[in-house]
């Protein structure tokens, strides 16, 4: 069997491989291509070297501004959905009557688009921010706490679920012998719980980090990067510049490059970091 897998591997894996390349790697390495060009298809595209790499720093200040805004929502993001996923997993481990119920209910925004999901706070906080004459387009604060609230409420759902699984499979005879030892509660939790559930907090730290920073329908729905391109997160921002700015479908793609190598490179950290501390755990 062995034999015979070996043998027609290639075979099976051509589809997969196609679908890879015509997908994926062809439109990747065009997209690269491109981002040192000057164009508006790929037909007429004239090479300028690093002009639009240039032009993403320096023609405003948008770029850089929605690098740091998007950088400072991802950091609360993480940490909040995170935390706040874990201690919902916990309080959902016990034996409690209803907690399945009550998973379900947590999980259901994430089965929402995130269209939909940007409407839909954006009604609740401006019926809110009414009281005080303001709306969530007043002033960039709202904006940010808003974003970070939809992505609260759309993501823990989420975590838990992966967090609930991952402690379910903690060794009950550690926690019993940890129990038998004397050991408090936060003690157990700190030095049995969470180091046994180390492989799921680098999955979802992966996933909610980078969610983070490729948030866009939740962006564009929510504020559209308003006021003034101050709530305009990275992903919107080279949206706004391919389509919105006529001649600037090259700085578009060059935003794009930086903005992936960025993602990958911060990504790819996150998990080189998580994945040594399992091992030292």
């Amino acid at each position: 069997m062995e034999k015979t897998l070996k043998k027609y591997f290639a075979l099976f894996a051509l589809p997969g491989l196609i679908c890879f390349c015509i997908a994926f790697l062809i439109p990747m390495v065009w997209g690269l291509v491109l981002s040192f060009c000057e164009f508006t298809n790929i037909t007429n595209a004239t090479f300028v070297g690093l002009d639009n790499y240039i032009k993403a720093f320096t023609v405003d200040g948008y770029f850089i501004h929605s690098f740091w805004f998007t950088l400072l929502f991802t950091i609360v993001t993480v940490v909040s959905i995170n935390v706040f996923a874990f201690i919902l997993a916990l309080f959902l481990t016990r034996d409690v009557p209803g907690t399945n119920t009550f998973r379900t209910i947590f999980f259901m925004p994430n089965l929402i688009g995130g269209i939909v999901l940007g409407w839909i706070w954006q009604v609740i906080i401006n019926g809110v921010l009414a009281k005080y004459d303001a709306t969530i387009l007043s002033q960039t604060r709202y904006g940010f706490w808003g974003l970070v609230v939809l992505m609260n409420w759309q993501n823990v759902g989420y975590m838990m679920v992966i967090y609930v699984a991952a402690l379910q499979n903690v060794s009950s005879d550690m926690l019993e012998a940890a129990s038998i030892d004397g050991s408090g509660y936060f003690n157990t939790l700190f030095r049995i719980t969470i180091p046994s559930v180390a492989p799921s907090i680098t999955i979802c730290l992966f996933m909610t980090l980078t969610n983070g920073f490729k948030l866009f329908d939740q962006n564009l729905a929510l504020t559209a990067g308003a006021p003034n391109h101050t709530t305009e997160m990275l992903a919107l921002n080279i949206f706004s510049t391919f389509y919105s700015r006529i001649g600037f479908e090259g700085v578009g793609q060059a935003k794009a490059v930086i903005f992936t190598l960025l993602v990958a490179a911060i990504a790819i950290s996150q998990l080189f970091v998580t994945r040594s501390k399992e091992v030292e755990s």
